[in-house]
């Protein structure tokens, strides 16, 4: 079992910069697959970034390409997402999410991820 912890959420004036961080328990960590995906008020819950297990493949979603990274740290159990330039549009609950495979084939698709962390707010004001 994989518990997954966010913190790095508030408030942030459009064009500033944040940076969330995901904690995880247990000994598999630097074996799984990460991803970070976001729900906006009234709307459904969607990919945002994803890791492989080495931190050697990433992937973005279009809207946030550019602008934000995710990377991990296997030795501290932790992935992070640094979010450049946020743009009101990026206001959300961002949530970590955690796939046993090393390498998720679709990692867009939130039945590839096995754990899934409570979330963390980012509002970002224009």
């Amino acid at each position: 079992q994989v518990q997954l912890v966010e913190s790095g959420g508030g408030l942030v004036q459009a064009g500033g910069s944040l940076r969330l961080s995901c904690a995880a328990s247990g000994r598999t960590f630097s074996s799984y697959s990460m991803g970070w995906f976001r729900q906006a008020p009234g709307k459904e819950r969607e990919f945002v970034a994803a890791i492989n297990w080495r931190g050697s493949t990433t992937y973005y979603a279009d809207s946030v390409k550019g602008r934000f990274t995710i990377s991990r740290d296997n030795a501290k159990n932790t992935v992070y997402l640094q979010m450049n330039n946020v743009k009101p549009e990026d206001t959300a609950v961002y949530s970590c999410a955690a796939s046993r495979a090393n390498t998720v084939g679709l990692p867009g698709i939130q039945s590839m991820y096995d754990y899934w962390g409570q979330g963390t707010q980012v509002t970002v004001s224009s």
